[in-house]
């Protein structure tokens, strides 16, 4: 079973592409389930939800699983028991926002979900559905965590959407800045986070975890294995690992610290506006020229129309490309009389110079096949379309410039999109009822879980 749900687990956070406040812990097989001899308890109350203890066993086990060929790096149970019910209490706030704000995903959206996890693990949906059901899992529970997955996912966009925009003097500030780092790092992190409101005291326990964390790197303990052990962010039971990202997207606050660090080196304790931060620099690579091929072509596009059905514009596709190579009519003129593609017709069908790809897979396929100012037979371009392409030519651009302010206006959207999202779970967190009922599953120093309205 730890054998087939690990990638499924991995396509689940990565094809879907969610944030990762967002990921959500599997539902375990058979094994975990609290035993029908056992009452089933309330761990912790979420506004007018509640989460079981058998969720929490689930989830718990299923993290277990997981880990089973390194078990050293997971925390004593009881942290992660903290660290997977709060992961849980901020799912189910999440779909509580979604539903409120009339958030809801189709069963259409989840049947594509359940596709996209077949076609990544080699199987056909009916194939994962059997060996779901194998592995001792209710399907109707998978697609239940797809259809939650994608219902936060929306929530994310909706809440991001109206709060980030990104203009070029934002660009051309960051690329001008003396602080601009150009290539990628690979990093990964320890969160020490401080709850809104936080007293002197809180702050100090924080610190004291922080440097707790450190000493035990200092050790000899995993990175990994200290982020599951000591982290509060919700990747930490994947190791706080944070993947390749560029420099321009990594906060000011921690650029210069990263800028100066060699891979494998460990920060000390950074302070940041939500706590305490520890950073591990796994690797890093420089950026290269960004050379790629464009192509000059010119175009006749035809289409069907309420005059014209789809068999008549196959053979007048058929009849001006006969036109141009047995009779040499001037391919402009007829691309300017016939051309339907309002863009090109009006300059003799000229498409200017453009990626291979700009013009669809269609027309990239017919590029790549073309010497210069050769014309193509007709093909078809969709929806009954006929296209006519000739290149008239190729260059090699350097669009390293282009792709560097490209990349900065992502970077910028990306970290204002966190930013705002993080803003978002923090009022949701705050404006919430959360009590954890278990004395045990409570973290004060750091966990959010019972930092709620109530405890």
């Amino acid at each position: 079973m730890k054998r087939f749900l690990a990638p499924i687990l991995s396509i689940l956070v990565f094809a879907l592409a969610l944030p990762a406040q967002a990921q959500l812990l599997p539902s375990a097989g058979t094994g975990a389930t609290t035993s029908p001899n056992t009452l089933d308890r309330i761990v912790a109350v979420v506004n007018e939800d509640v989460i079981l203890q058998s969720e929490l066993d689930n989830a718990v086990h299923s993290v277990q699983q997981q880990y089973a060929s390194q078990p050293g790096q997971l925390p004593p149970l009881n942290v992660l028991q903290q660290q997977v019910l709060d992961r849980l209490i901020l799912m189910k706030l999440q779909l509580q926002k979604a539903d409120d704000q009339g958030v809801h995903v189709s069963d259409n959206q989840v049947d594509q979900a359940v596709a996209q996890v077949a076609q990544q693990n080699k199987m056909t949906p009916d194939q994962l559905r059997t060996e779901v059901e194998r592995t001792g899992q209710d399907f109707g529970a998978f697609r239940q965590q797809l259809a939650d997955q994608l219902t936060v996912q929306q929530l994310h966009q909706s809440v991001v959407h109206d709060s980030v925009s990104v203009t070029d003097s934002e660009i051309d500030n960051l690329l001008a800045s003396p602080s601009y780092k150009a290539g990628e790092v690979h990093l990964a992190h320890i969160q020490i986070s401080i709850p809104g409101g936080a007293d002197a005291a809180a702050i100090q326990a924080a610190a004291a975890k922080a440097e707790a964390a450190i000493n035990a790197i200092k050790g000899g303990m995993d990175f990994n294995a200290a982020a599951i052990r000591y982290s509060d962010a919700s990747d930490a039971l994947d190791g706080g690992d944070l993947g390749w990202r560029r420099m321009d997207e990594i906060p000011p606050a921690f650029a210069d610290t990263v800028a100066n660090m060699k891979p494998g080196d460990v920060s000390s304790a950074l302070r940041g506006p939500t706590g305490f931060h520890i950073l591990k620099l796994v690797g890093q690579r420089e950026p290269s020229k960004q050379i790629v091929t464009e192509y000059h072509a010119r175009q006749i596009l035809l289409k069907p129309s309420e005059l014209m059905t789809a068999d008549q514009v196959q053979q007048k596709a058929q009849d001006l490309y006969g036109q141009i190579v047995n009779k040499h009519a001037d391919f402009a003129k007829l691309a300017k009389d016939n051309s339907k593609d309002d863009t090109t017709a009006n300059v003799g069908g000229d498409m200017g110079w453009f990626a291979q790809q700009a013009w669809g897979a269609a027309v990239a396929q017919q590029l790549g096949q073309l010497k210069d100012n050769e014309v193509s037979k007709p093909f078809q371009a969709g929806d009954g379309s006929w296209d006519i392409v000739q290149l008239l030519g190729t260059r090699q651009s350097d669009l390293t410039n282009q792709m560097a302010r490209d990349q900065a206006r992502q970077a910028i959207g990306n970290r204002k999109a966190e930013q705002a999202y993080d803003s978002f779970l923090r009022d949701l967190r705050a404006n919430a009822y959360i009590q954890v009922l278990v004395p045990e599953l409570r973290d004060d120093t750091n966990t959010p879980a019972d930092a709620g309205k109530a405890s």
